[in-house]
């Protein structure tokens, strides 16, 4: 008991003062701007005596090369920043998608884990386990080479019904197109004499990404889930059985509300690596905001630039893709007193 009182009593260890924090934290702000100073002075040098001129002001020229598919009209004759504003624009109209599927079939996934039937449960182990022990890189080569080679060719295409068109050029849908002449209209695909004709074409490189990318999330997301249903105390599906609810609504209307809060902050990690690895796009050959700085990097030298460039990019998709997620996790907390 003295040992114990005498322990008790000691006092706390000695803390740095107040000072002395905010000193070393200016000092090694101080060592990081000096260092990234000097890192740009070497590269300024070294590209100048290269006769490379540094900046951005290459982004006003004119880009010269052609980018096969987006959102955004653009032409050979545009500026580089036209260019990679397009390739911005295929980034996110990649990402977006896939993190659409990944989010569905992740939450169905998650409750099936969770199900009573124990053969559900097993294949849906089996498929987590399968999705998350393949590299994303490989997943995402197997799914192009799959889509150009299992599909019959453009000349025969397969017929989906209302949907459109699949053949080994991609899927062939309704909708918007933009053309140089008419601009934007509502296009329907029909089949022509060399292919398809018309309609909203989805190539398999993006076809590819968008597979590969959402069921790889998937699988992590199906972890997410079910762990956060996991996490809501067994009582609450009891007094939710004993209220006569069915399993669905125990899920929809008292289950899945109290497990949002632990499943928002891990599924935001897995919406900002999704976003990141849409950047394996440039191994298929997907125009996104990779492939564009590349192309631009090996034209003009400006490796520096390019590169930083795709940094920004990346840095602001997913700030504000946090941003957007934590607001929504902020409203969906519970208010406790």
């Amino acid at each position: 008991m003295n040992a114990i009182d005498t322990g008790a009593r000691q006092p706390p260890a000695p803390t740095r003062p107040r000072w002395g924090r905010l000193a070393l934290q200016l000092a090694i702000g101080w060592l990081l701007i000096l260092l990234l100073g000097w890192l740009a002075h070497n590269a300024s040098r070294n590209m100048a005596a290269r006769g490379i001129a540094g900046g951005f002001g290459f982004l006003e020229q004119t880009a010269g090369f052609s980018i096969s598919e987006g959102l955004l009209p653009y032409e050979p004759g545009d500026s580089y920043l036209r260019a990679v504003a397009a390739g911005v624009a295929n980034t996110v109209r990649a990402a977006v998608p896939a993190l659409a599927l990944a989010t569905v079939l992740g939450l169905l996934l998650g409750v099936a884990a969770v199900a009573r039937h124990p053969l559900l449960r097993g294949a849906v182990r089996l498929y987590v386990d399968v999705a998350r022990n393949i590299p994303l890189l490989v997943q995402v080569l197997l799914w192009y080479f799959a889509l150009t080679s299992l599909l019959p060719d453009v000349d025969h295409p397969l017929a989906i019904g209302p949907l459109g068109f699949l053949s080994k050029a991609g899927l062939a849908l309704p909708g918007p197109v933009y053309d140089s002449a008419a601009g934007w209209h509502w296009s329907s695909p029909q089949p022509g004499m060399f292919g398809i004709d018309g309609g909203l074409a989805l190539t398999p490189e993006f076809l590819a990404l968008v597979g590969a990318l959402g069921l790889y999330a998937a699988a992590y997301c199906a972890e997410i889930v079910r762990a956060g249903l996991q996490a809501v105390p067994r009582g609450q599906w009891n007094a939710a059985s004993a209220l006569g609810m069915r399993r669905g609504q125990q899920l929809r209307l008292v289950v899945l509300p109290q497990a949002l809060r632990v499943i928002i902050p891990p599924y935001t990690n897995l919406a900002l690596s999704t976003i990141k690895n849409s950047s394996l796009a440039v191994a298929i050959g997907y125009p996104d905001v990779v492939m564009v700085a590349n192309t631009a990097m090996s034209q003009t030298g400006q490796a520096i630039e390019c590169v930083t460039i795709i940094a920004v990019v990346y840095l602001a998709i997913n700030l504000l893709t946090s941003l957007a997620l934590n607001a929504f996790n902020q409203r969906s907390a519970f208010i406790t007193r």
